[in-house]
């Protein structure tokens, strides 16, 4: 364990409730020769054995300890959701992060997880495991391993399952991953079914220079790529496919919420976006949509999947979106929109053509986009899965990525 020497294990949880718990990974840990740092995250104001007590990481929130600890538990929770996730980003010995508990101690943690940047190990014993994990993963790395029982005293189940838990994050720590061999820049690229070919050829064009990293804009798929732009291991981005924004702001089911690309806000990356998949909305089953949408334009993708017509009013809102979020961009931006169609079934012919909506859509963008010297809209009378649009793309990103070539590696 030499090479962890200079890193900690942090074992983090509600020690009022599952001191027994977090007590015994520490132990695990420790035999096995690591450091551990253990932080209380209990809001109940009893006294604690952690090396870290809850009232240092309450310091850690914007309002301070009085925002923590309230006589109301469910903003308690909350607040020191918010405090541990600031605390985590100042610990500077922080080699990976382990954590057991129930539906409130797993919001706890994962917060605070979800904040570290990806390779860093996060490991969560949960009884939340074995469902829908998307509320507490999001786009990290979070390993998240079932209790199966419940996370209550150390009995036969429990010791297997903790000390597995402790061994994976211990291995992970000792043995980190090999750096890529590859000396080509890493970039993002947003795909969906319907702008496949374009992202494709894009990905064709670049792949001898640069590392393309290919992500499905299906809601997480946005927010994973934006969590690698954070976390500084992406050169930049082709966002060819920002239909999560289509349901952000109609209600669809793949949207990446309202952040999409504010991270490009907060750091001057390199952004080459286009209109990919705003024609649609996405819901499951056809009998899962809405009742509201019920007589709108509907295509049956697949049995899993039912696409809806973005209207003229519903593209003017996603414009603005857009444009805005463009428009607070740091980095080099290029937009280009394809006049010709914004999918494989936005063509003459085809379920979703209609270039009123389009257009809207269009004029949205360019009316409220802020151009400037590094800052560049373009309209193009082109399809989006034509080539000649992919090769736009690859021009657009080689005038704002040139002078990262060879400097930005991921």
């Amino acid at each position: 364990m030499a090479a962890s020497s200079l890193r900690s294990a942090y074992v983090a949880g509600t020690f009022d409730t599952k001191g027994r718990e977090l007590s015994f990974l520490r132990q695990c840990l420790e035999k096995l020769g690591l450091r551990v740092v253990t932080v209380d995250l209990s809001t109940s104001g009893k006294p604690s054995s952690a090396s870290v007590h809850p009232r240092e990481v309450a310091r850690h929130h914007p309002q301070g300890e009085a925002a923590v600890f309230s006589d109301d538990r469910g903003s308690a929770m909350t607040a020191m959701a918010q405090a541990f996730e600031a605390f985590l980003l100042t610990r500077r010995d922080l080699g990976g992060l382990l954590s057991a508990g129930g539906s409130g101690g797993t919001s706890l943690a994962t917060q605070g997880m979800r904040a570290l940047p990806v390779g860093v190990p996060k490991v969560m014993v949960s009884t939340m495991a074995s469902g829908d994990t998307r509320p507490y993963v999001g786009p990290s790395d979070i390993c998240m391993m079932y209790s199966v029982t419940d996370v209550q005293g150390i009995h036969r189940i429990s010791e297997l399952v903790l000390a597995n838990a402790a061994h994976a994050l211990a291995g992970m720590i000792a043995h980190p991953p090999m750096v890529s061999a590859t000396s080509r820049p890493a970039i993002g690229l947003t795909m969906f079914g319907v702008t496949t070919p374009c992202v494709q050829a894009v990905t064709k064009r670049l792949e001898a220079e640069y590392d393309c990293l290919v992500f499905h804009a299906t809601g997480v798929g946005g927010q994973s790529m934006e969590k690698l732009a954070e976390s500084q291991l992406l050169a930049g981005v082709v966002d060819v496919s920002t239909t999560e924004v289509a349901d952000e702001i109609v209600g669809g089911v793949l949207s990446a919420g309202p952040g999409r690309l504010d991270v490009f806000a907060r750091h001057a990356l390199p952004y080459v976006g286009s209109c990919g998949a705003l024609d649609m909305v996405n819901f499951g089953a056809w009998n899962t949509v809405p009742e509201r949408f019920k007589n709108r334009t509907l295509y049956r993708h697949n049995p899993t999947v039912t696409l809806m017509r973005t209207t003229p009013d519903e593209c003017r809102q996603i414009g603005e979106f857009i444009a805005a979020k463009l428009n607070a961009m740091r980095g080099p931006v290029r937009f280009l929109i394809p006049e010709g169609g914004l999918s494989a079934i936005d063509r003459p012919g085809q379920p979703f053509h209609d270039p009123e909506a389009d257009r809207v859509l269009f004029n949205a963008i360019e009316r409220l986009f802020r151009p400037g010297p590094q800052r560049k809209l373009e309209r193009l009378p082109l399809h989006i899965n034509d080539e000649a649009f992919a090769e736009a793309l690859v021009a657009a990103w080689r005038e704002i990525a040139a002078p990262l070539a060879g400097t930005r590696r991921a």
